[in-house]
């Protein structure tokens, strides 16, 4: 059966949490009250700190600012989100992550460490006192020798109808005692996301932490994309050509088979370079450029007129790299729309000039079905990121009875 919800505020298991969490919190004071003790005595001797009410408030006055200038130490954000997560009840996304970076961040960890330990050393001190008085006072009335010590100290105690309430006052002190820890672990619950929570730099931080992730998985995204589905709409090609003139011609199947087992060859080995930068926290991946355009072409399986103007060695490598896949792109995309029969052909103009360089590839429109992947569609996308990430702009589609590619790459675009 479910406790009352104001015997669960009290003393749920929450509610135990949170006063653990303030007790450390009282641990955590000793040391700033003691030095503060000194520094009260250096200025003002006389009684000790903790024989001296009065004393013991300037000396807890002098502990919190000490406590708050160590609160402003980077690496004391980390230490007390951690304890707010396990004991506070506060959900892990409302507070922040890693030490604080800006000034007013470190400022709230500051502000709230002072609140902790001073909520934490209010509540410590009570929790010693309350519940040993509060057991005297339960027990007066059974005990005579505690009524006789009651008896001869004077007050309330001494009366009969102060002992026969006695008991009474000590429960209601321990619930004030709960109350009171329940209170101000609520306050510090709440306080928590506002003093420990993400600062605007932490925003910005974390924003561009995902972003970077986000452009990593898109860049392996279209890796894969273009080198597995490019070898597998070549190696469709191949095969259903070489299914078509079995018995027919021999040696073309011989040629067809040997360009099958090259394309997956080359295509594992790009596929281990892809994963391989998964498995590292950093780095760039090796893919070809336009130094290895004819040796895409010549495993294509298919005719490619192909016809370079200017010096490719005046291209950046970044320009280059991103100039191969959008040929590769467009090769698979001649397999899909051009069909699967053998005498297909491809032209292909690379030039550099000026500060672009400038690709366009043509091939003839098939009235046969096209070799379209399941999940197929992204290459065209995937084109236009790379061309924009360049500064550049890519247009495909039918025109004049063929399917047209157009690429432009400004060369200083690499960023």
């Amino acid at each position: 059966m479910p406790s009352p919800p104001p015997v669960r505020t009290l003393f749920g298991l929450k509610a135990r949490h949170r006063w653990v969490h303030l007790v450390l919190g009282g641990a955590l004071l000793m040391p700033y009250f003691l030095v503060g003790s000194v520094v009260v005595g250096a200025v003002a001797p006389g009684r000790s700190a903790f024989d001296s009410f009065p004393r013991a408030l300037v000396t807890f006055a002098v502990a919190l600012p000490l406590a708050a200038v160590s609160g402003l130490v980077p690496i004391a954000r980390p230490l007390l989100v951690s304890g707010v997560r396990a004991l506070c009840g506060v959900e892990a996304p409302a507070l922040a992550d890693g030490p604080a970076r800006s000034f007013d961040a470190r400022l709230r960890a500051a502000a709230w460490y002072a609140l902790h330990v001073a909520l934490g050393g209010i509540l410590s001190g009570m929790s010693l006192a309350l519940p040993p008085f509060t057991v005297f006072l339960i027990a007066l009335p059974v005990f005579p020798g505690l009524r006789r010590s009651a008896a001869y100290a004077g007050g309330p105690l001494s009366t009969d109808w102060g002992i026969a309430l006695a008991p009474l006052a000590g429960i209601a002190m321990l619930l004030g005692l709960a109350a009171c820890s329940a209170a101000a672990g609520a306050l510090l619950a709440r306080a928590a996301p506002v003093l420990l929570g993400p600062a605007p730099a932490d925003r910005l931080a974390e924003a561009e932490r995902r972003a970077a992730e986000l452009a990593v998985r898109n860049r392996l995204a279209r890796e894969l994309h273009d080198s597995v589905g490019h070898a597998l709409s070549a190696v469709t090609l191949q095969a259903s050509a070489a299914r078509r003139v079995l018995d027919a011609d021999p040696a073309f199947v011989r040629e067809a088979l040997a360009a099958i087992e090259e394309t997956t060859r080359r295509t594992v080995g790009e596929l281990d370079a892809v994963l391989g930068l998964l498995r590292q926290d950093d780095g760039d991946l090796a893919t070809p450029d336009l130094a290895a355009l004819a040796d895409l072409l010549s495993r294509t399986g298919i005719e490619v007129a192909y016809v370079l103007e200017g010096d490719p060695a005046r291209v950046p490598e970044l320009v280059s790299r991103e100039a191969y896949r959008i040929v590769q792109e467009g090769l698979t995309n001649a397999l899909r729309h051009g069909g699967s029969s053998s005498d297909m052909s491809v032209t292909l103009n690379v030039a550099v000039s000026g500060g672009e360089l400038a690709l366009m590839m043509e091939n003839p429109l098939s009235g046969a079905a096209p070799l379209v992947r399941p999940g197929g569609g992204r290459g065209l996308r995937g084109m236009a990121e790379r061309a924009a990430l360049l500064g550049g702009h890519v247009a495909a589609g039918p025109a004049d009875g063929v399917w047209r590619l157009r690429a432009r790459l400004p060369l200083g675009g690499a960023r």
